[in-house]
């Protein structure tokens, strides 16, 4: 006996969306191939931990339409406090649930050819230049079958464009905001640093509910031609009871870099992939993550890099905090592929257990195809280090405080390179309401 199971959409849903959002011809082909793919795909695979049971495909709505915002003083308060109003945040977009609520670009980086705006906007008026990256290079909608629904149902997301020689000193920043318990995140971020250009780009996943029992399926395509670097901020702070998987990668150029820094504080379930294929010769893939686990939630992070050039590096910080009876596990993969002489690929992953039932796993993974190289990995899961409490107890300070001050030096390393000051503070605040 088979059961069948119902989806929430079809090909005629599909359509009347794409319909409705006025899309390119190709953006639609694009969905209902991936559609039809969706049922004949696998789930992917997460090493120790099991979702066969985890709800990535039921929802109730699609889209939530959300009033703009005329000024950022209409900002929520949490919204306020991570972005840049002294300084009129130029280069600022706020998607609130999905709809593309606030967008500024200052007028020096419009006259210099850069492209900021939502997917969606940028499949109808930049059409050719989109589709040349979207799901073409770094993430192919035909993985597996949440890459495949993600294809079909995107609603939301940015597109950033910066054209060669072109260096941006100040950050873009994009804020996804989920104020209405219904709204599902099929979020597409694109961020495309042409030749000899670099950019900062810092992104906010934040809800404003404190439980939702919706979907988030996201993924982030960073692209990085010849002698480009881009520098890649995220914190996601989705609420209680939503269910994440959130798959960034991206691909770098002959002498290209690409930097990581992660706040990956969700309250739900989540799934995370992070990969970074070092495709040019000379190119360098730096990733920093910090979780904090609490409650009953199940995390699983996968950090990957990939060596395909020659002279390339490759470095993987993982840090994770797990407390209650939450269950966080690392997954660290360097791989150096054939012909990548002269690469180098190094990963540490730490995580601290703060009670009795919580559980922390680091799996550290070198895969090595050439002799001419150099990979070394470290991890280790524990407790809080007694001789640095002893250390801090012994200049006066009590044993709660010590704790605290030992878990922000331990997650430290990431937090200190987001590129907002505001942002740092943000996270530094959650890590603190997480732990305390």
């Amino acid at each position: 006996m088979t059961t069948e199971i119902k989806y929430p959409f079809d090909k005629a849903f599909v359509s009347s969306f794409s319909k409705e959002m006025s899309e390119p011809d190709w953006f639609l082909e694009l969905r209902l191939k991936a559609l039809e793919q969706f049922n004949q795909l696998p789930m992917p695979k997460t090493d120790k931990t099991k979702i066969d049971k985890w709800n990535f495909t039921q929802f109730g709505q699609h889209t939530v339409k959300s009033t703009v915002y005329a000024s950022l003083s209409e900002l929520p308060n949490e919204i306020k406090d991570i972005v840049d109003l002294e300084g009129g945040s130029q280069n600022l977009y706020i998607q609130r649930n999905q709809t593309p609520a606030y967008l500024t670009l200052s007028d020096e980086l419009k006259s210099k050819g850069v492209i900021f705006t939502d997917i969606l906007t940028a499949a109808r008026e930049h059409g050719d230049l989109l589709k040349r990256y979207y799901m073409t290079q770094a993430i192919n909608a035909d993985e597996h079958r949440l890459t495949a629904l993600h294809a079909a149902l995107v609603n939301g997301g940015v597109f950033v464009y910066v054209p060669k020689n072109v260096e941006i000193t100040e950050p873009i920043q994009a804020v996804f905001i989920q104020d209405n318990e219904d709204a599902n995140l099929f979020n597409h971020v694109i961020v495309v640093a042409d030749d000899n250009s670099s950019l900062t780009y810092m992104e906010n996943y934040i809800s404003t509910v404190k439980e939702s029992n919706t979907l988030a399926n996201i993924l982030t395509e960073v692209i990085a031609n010849s002698n480009a670097r881009i520098q890649y901020g995220a914190v996601d702070n989705l609420a209680k009871g939503i269910t994440t998987y959130v798959n960034r990668r991206g691909v770098a150029g002959r002498d290209a870099e690409i930097d990581w820094a992660l706040g990956l504080m969700n309250e739900g379930d989540t799934i995370s992939e992070n990969t970074t294929n070092l495709l040019g010769d000379g190119s360098v893939g730096d990733t920093k993550t910090v979780v904090v686990g609490r409650g009953e939630q199940t995390q699983n992070f996968t950090t990957k890099v990939v060596h395909f050039g020659r002279h390339t590096q490759g470095n993987i910080l993982n840090h994770g905090v797990v407390k209650d009876s939450a269950t966080t596990i690392f997954n660290g993969i360097g791989k150096i592929e054939h012909g990548a002489a002269k690469s180098d690929a190094e990963q540490t992953s730490r995580v601290l257990m703060l009670s009795e039932k919580a559980r922390g796993d680091a799996n550290p993974i070198l895969l090595i195809e050439e002799d001419d190289v150099m990979a070394g990995h470290a991890a280790s899961v524990g407790r809080v280090d007694p001789v640095q409490l002893y250390y801090l107890m012994s200049r006066g300070i009590p044993k709660k405080e010590a704790e605290r001050l030992v878990i922000h030096g331990f997650l430290a390393p990431v937090v200190m390179q987001l590129p907002i000051e505001k942002v740092k503070k943000q996270l530094t605040e959650v890590i603190e309401r997480k732990v305390k």
